[in-house]
């Protein structure tokens, strides 16, 4: 694939082990190097480079108070001035990408090699945390944003090369995981990694159905794409009897941390800088919560130079137990999805419709609202690239994924109103799961 995966994986191995304050060092290193990149390459990023009069001089030291010179970037600027910040012509090229718009925000963008490569290798170093080595046999329980095709199956191909079974997450129907928990069986496993929700709806299954998995190579499951809840937790760990590992990460930003076996959720502090400000930009200390606004140091295609996720996050006082100066995380908040239930009783995670509206030009916000099913409503805050043929795009789109037969209501809206507690969801289900499958969690 020729990105540098395995060789940043090495680098990853001993850097890990370095004392936090040699680690920052490292951080700052990379952050001028991407500040060069985004001054010579990208004329959004090099006007602002110039306003804040930062000196990028080979012989020139930056700091981070330096960063906070620079201006907040927010996914709405990402999204009319993209072709103005991205390096099209960046080594190994630059390809267009969508967010997963689970926060409601989509965002359209340019990834390079060097942003797939820190994501792997992110990965796999956190899976060997676990004794799960490069190679090992993994299941995926995860969506694909398009329907299957000829792609697919050079893509299910390739996976079995390289030890991977696909299961799809978007198609949750009690026969799906009736074939699913027999595939697990068989391709026994090393590691089980996919979306939180996915993964808890198919432990419950089998622990409803009075089923018993016997997998003697399981060593971890990693969930992904929420939080993790703790009853969540407890039925994965009591149904696999192995330990539940979350990630914590973004299309945008790419992979940014992962539990230790220690419990700790450790951040990818060489490959992203990692900061959390209160309402009025400022800086919290430890142990205090604010909004993570985040520096891609390998985000070469596209800088997102102090990016703003909108997720809430608390840095913790601790360092990490097993040694590693790598910044630790105490708490993400305010992240979550739902699912979605098709009328012949297939039970959908929220991405299958949120890979829909992430990707329709013009949609700077959404929510989607399942009624029924057979009928759904779409709120919509149109950006300035929003065209007549956006809501038929939309329409066709989910009725494509739910059903030719729902009705799809599209909304246009000045804003989103939060719900009645005060916190946002992108998606909300007022169907209730069908007979043969149950899903709870009480910290929800």
């Amino acid at each position: 694939m020729q990105r540098p995966t395995f060789s940043y994986l090495r680098e990853l191995e001993q850097s890990q082990w370095l004392p936090r304050e040699k680690i920052e060092q490292l951080q700052l290193r990379k952050l001028k190097q991407l500040l060069i990149v985004a001054r010579d390459h990208c004329p959004w990023h090099r006007d602002n480079i110039e306003q804040a009069g930062l000196d990028l001089h080979p012989d020139s030291e930056l700091t981070f108070p330096d960063l906070r010179k620079l201006p907040l970037l927010d996914k709405k600027t990402a999204q009319e001035h993209g072709d103005c910040m991205a390096w099209k012509g960046v080594p190994g090229g630059a390809h267009l990408y969508n967010t997963g718009g689970s926060s409601g925000s989509p965002l359209i963008f340019y990834f390079g090699r060097w942003r797939q490569a820190s994501d792997a290798a992110g990965r796999m170093r956190a899976r060997q945390w676990f004794g799960v080595e490069v190679g090992a046999p993994e299941v995926y329980l995860w969506g694909a944003p398009v329907e299957l095709n000829k792609t697919d199956k050079i893509k299910t191909f390739r996976d079995r090369l390289v030890n991977h079974l696909f299961l799809n997450a978007f198609e949750m129907s009690v026969t799906n995981m009736e074939k699913y928990t027999a595939a697990i069986g068989t391709f026994n496993p090393e590691c089980i990694y996919g979306y939180a929700s996915s993964i808890s709806l198919l432990a419950s299954f089998i622990k409803d159905q009075g089923r018993k998995i016997r997998l003697p190579r399981l060593k971890v499951v990693c969930t992904t794409g929420e939080p993790l809840y703790d009853d969540q937790r407890e039925l994965i760990q009591s149904v696999f009897g192995v330990p539940a590992a979350n990630e914590y990460g973004s299309r945008d930003i790419g992979f940014t941390a992962h539990e230790s076996p220690h419990g700790q959720m450790l951040l990818m502090s060489e490959s992203i800088i990692m900061e959390i400000l209160d309402a009025d930009g400022n800086p919290v200390q430890p142990g205090q919560s604010g909004e993570a606004v985040m520096t891609g140091l390998c985000s070469d295609a596209q800088p997102l130079i102090r990016y703003r996720t909108g997720d809430v996050v608390r840095l913790s006082k601790q360092e990490c137990r097993e040694g590693r100066g790598l910044h630790v995380i105490d708490k993400v908040l305010g992240r979550t999805t739902d699912f979605v239930v098709k009328a012949d009783g297939t039970v959908m995670h929220a991405l299958a419709v949120i890979y829909v509206l992430r990707a329709v030009q013009g949609v700077g916000e959404f929510k989607f609202i399942q009624q029924s099913v057979d009928f759904v409503e779409v709120l919509v805050v149109p950006n300035q690239l929003w065209t007549d043929d956006a809501e038929h795009t939309i329409k066709k789109g989910l009725k494509s994924r739910l059903g030719e037969n729902v009705e799809v209501k599209v909304n246009l809206m000045d804003e989103i109103p939060p719900e009645a507690s005060g916190k946002y969801r992108y998606v909300v289900s007022n169907v209730p799961l069908p007979s043969g499958v149950s899903f709870s969690h009480t910290n929800a």
